[in-house]
């Protein structure tokens, strides 16, 4: 039984005890104790129940622990928790569990499915920083849902229609002329190298044929730098799509319907503010005097496209430059009659770089930026993915360059990486002693440590470190979790001896821990996009 299972069979042994409905113990979970206190888990939510159930914290506290008695040895505890210690049947039990294939899935997942929406940058230039942030949230975010059981699609979003668009043609065009390009134009040098590579016949090419061109080209590097990157996006894509569909004509058409627009001064706009209840500070433009749509009418296209296709939840990643578009694409999705609470956006912040003691500023437009390809090649993918995943997305991010360069236990992606690898070579050790790693030994003769305990009891909290995870869309919390298992283990390693031919049976206990601990820390790098080397 996984740490989760065995919350919810906690749970339901309190809701029988107080005579209470489920909804009266949303606040009921077990935590990770602080390390002065001697517990497997605690629980809290007598404290939050006193009101409820008008009685003291410690008088619910002690109730619980009795009624939870039959499953795990609890006490009651000033000022209302109820500590807990697992049996060793119980730790043993769950760590054979996690062995099993679709052992984190969790019933509230189950039937979800979810459109990812990340990284599409428009296909005006090369990746760079903020897109491999965007991607490592949103492929690591994919991969952990998927873990909990639901059924997610990944999707890049190609805006390749447009006045950005035209843009870049006409800087392309001006560039194969050897020519400065427009105001406001893209200065890049890779606009420079994709000119010189145009055939002779370019030079009688219509300026939409330059647009055509470029986008084609930026769509190949983007799609090889995600694919070096470890991303591989369910589908690409093309804003082209929608309208050679009539999609924004007929989103339109249905928000007319729904008498959520009306028109001014000879344009549609969408009453975000005053037809409609929302977040958003004025109404938008969906139309223009002109007749032409805005991005933001294509854009509302692309979503109800998404609900069209059967997705009970739509999320997207988008750049901290696009958080004055959240309340108003909200606004959009309530328009429309779906569910608020079925659109999500997350927001991430830009990422800085430093080398050395120099923070790098960048620059898109102007062609001053940091490709996404020359970090990984410079740090490496595994580095790249790592660092960018170790914070939150609401936070800013300095890159270290040199930190994930180094070699050391400094650097906390090799710090994780090599218990990986040391343990592989425990077990190569092992073998050559004669002792075999997956031998068995008997569960109920041992006696475990502080060292042993403390493990296995971080082997057990993954599970609940990804619905945490799931639950504050971030990854950010499973690349603190394997630096502490990695710790763990140290502590271990340090206190315990592992191999010891004249003691077959602790050994064979002992690499039985070890090997949960390569397949979590394998697991865990896995859900990042990161590699678990076995050797280093």
């Amino acid at each position: 039984m996984t740490l989760a299972r065995y919350e919810a069979a906690l749970k339901s042994r309190a809701m029988a005890a107080f005579s209470l409905e489920e909804g009266a113990l949303a606040g009921f979970h077990l935590a990770a104790p602080p390390a002065h206190i001697d517990c497997d888990a605690s629980i809290a939510w007598p404290i939050s129940a006193a009101r409820l159930l008008k009685k003291s914290p410690l008088k619910i506290a002690e109730e619980l622990a009795s009624a939870l008695a039959a499953d795990c040895a609890a006490q009651a505890v000033a000022p209302g928790f109820v500590n807990i210690k697992f049996s060793n049947e119980f730790l043993f039990g769950a760590l054979k569990d996690l062995e099993k294939p679709g052992c984190f899935a969790q019933p509230a997942f189950a039937g979800e499915k979810i459109n990812l929406e990340f990284v599409s940058a428009n296909p005006t230039g090369p990746m760079h920083l903020a897109s491999g942030r965007g991607a490592t949230l949103g492929d690591s975010l994919a991969r952990i849902f998927r873990a909990l059981g639901a059924e997610v699609a990944t999707e890049f979003y190609v805006n390749n229609v447009g006045n950005q668009v035209e843009l870049l043609g006409r800087s392309l065009k001006a560039r194969y002329a050897k020519e400065e390009p427009p105001e406001n134009g893209y200065q890049g040098d890779y606009l420079k190298e994709m000119a010189a590579a145009l055939p002779a016949e370019a030079a009688g090419w219509p300026d939409a044929r330059f647009s055509e061109h470029a986008v084609a080209e930026m769509l190949k590097l983007h799609r090889a730098d995600m694919k070096a990157f470890g991303v591989e996006f369910d589908r690409w894509f093309l804003e082209s799509e929608l309208h050679q569909a009539g999609a924004p004509a007929r989103t339109l058409a249905d928000l007319k319907a729904r008498s959520m627009t009306y028109e001014k001064e000879g344009a549609v706009w969408l009453g975000t503010s005053t037809v409609m209840e929302s977040e958003d500070d004025k109404d938008r433009v969906l139309v223009k005097s002109d007749g032409r749509n805005t991005y933001f009418l294509n854009d509302i296209a692309y979503h109800l496209d998404k609900f069209d296709r059967g997705f009970t939840t739509v999320m997207d990643i988008w750049g901290a430059d696009h958080h004055g578009h959240v309340p108003r694409m909200e606004a959009a999705v309530a328009a429309l009659g779906r569910e608020k609470n079925k659109f999500k956006v997350i927001i991430h912040q830009q990422v800085a770089l430093l080398r050395g003691e120099e923070v790098i500023k960048m620059s898109k437009r102007a062609g001053d930026f940091i490709a996404l390809k020359e970090l990984v090649g410079d740090v490496g993918t595994d580095a790249c993915r790592f660092f960018f995943a170790a914070r939150g997305p609401h936070a800013h991010l300095t890159f270290d360059v040199e930190l994930a360069k180094k070699k050391s236990n400094d650097n906390p992606v090799f710090y994780v990486q090599y218990v990986h690898a040391r343990i592989s070579s425990i077990f190569a050790n092992a073998a050559e002693k004669g002792i075999d790693p997956a031998a068995g030994f008997d569960e109920t003769g041992v006696v475990i440590n502080a060292a042993e305990r403390a493990l296995m009891l971080k082997l057990l909290w993954l599970e609940k470190v990804l619905l945490d995870c799931a639950r504050e869309f971030s990854p950010h919390l499973l690349t603190t979790y394997l630096t502490e298992l990695a710790a763990s283990f140290h502590s271990f390693y340090a206190n315990c001896k592992v191999l010891d031919p004249e003691h077959r049976e602790v050994s064979a206990y002992r690499l039985f821990l070890l090997r949960h601990v390569q397949a979590i820390i394998a697991r865990g790098l896995g859900l990042l996009g990161v590699s678990a080397p076995e050797r280093m």
